[in-house]
């Protein structure tokens, strides 16, 4: 018998897909009508220049087998009216902008509006933890931004087709406030092996 131990050797790396692979791009083609929804009236508010305020939202799908597809920017929608109005009552001391850190991920499809209050079918047990919304981390994005980032990570439901996301001041998914919600064309995660990483950037442009 030889003594001794014997063990692989080398750097374990995560595969990262270009933006420009074929997968991303073929998604991207297809995500388009959802991304130009806010897209056009950004950039309509730039050529003017106009004071606004803007949500994005990015993803990047982590795959259990090590592969890691940066999807980018896939939504510039929609600020709410219910999340204007937080706004608001946070300069009146009612509520508390910090709390804008909790990350909702759904299977909806209805276009994004104005007075969503709610994603329209929300993950629930399919949380890590049932029920409970994913906590963001929280950052400057830069001058005039606020940034979160959350990852999702289903443990249940096999696999998962999602395409809505919005921001919430409380953790449960039994209400809270919406401050945003974006919709897209779907991401499949299978259960207990995919994650989806969501930053969320809300900027405020000076000018008035």
């Amino acid at each position: 018998m030889l003594g001794g131990s014997v063990a692989p050797t080398g750097v374990l790396k995560l595969k990262r897909n270009s933006r420009y692979s074929r997968e991303i791009v073929l998604w991207k083609i297809k995500n388009f009508p959802n991304l130009w929804r806010g897209l056009w009236r950004l950039a309509m508010a730039r050529m003017f220049r106009l004071p606004h305020f803007t949500g994005s939202l990015r993803l990047v799908v982590k795959r259990g087998n090590g592969q890691v597809l940066d999807l980018g920017i896939v939504s510039y929608r929609m600020v709410t009216t219910a999340g204007v109005n937080f706004i608001r009552d946070s300069f009146l001391n009612t509520k508390e902008l910090e709390n804008l850190k909790f990350h909702g991920f759904g299977t909806g499809t209805n276009a994004e509006a104005s007075g969503d209050t709610t994603l329209q079918t929300e993950e629930t047990t399919q949380y890590a933890t049932d029920n409970t919304r994913p906590t963001g981390s929280q950052a400057s994005g830069g001058t005039g931004a606020y940034q979160t980032v959350a990852t999702y990570s289903p443990d249940s439901g096999g696999t998962r087709a999602i395409t809505e996301h919005g921001i919430f001041d409380q953790a449960s998914n039994a209400g809270g406030n919406l401050l945003d919600r974006s919709v897209f064309s779907a991401v499949n995660l299978v259960a207990a092996s995919d994650s989806l990483q969501a930053t969320y950037t809300i900027t405020f442009t000076a000018g008035s």
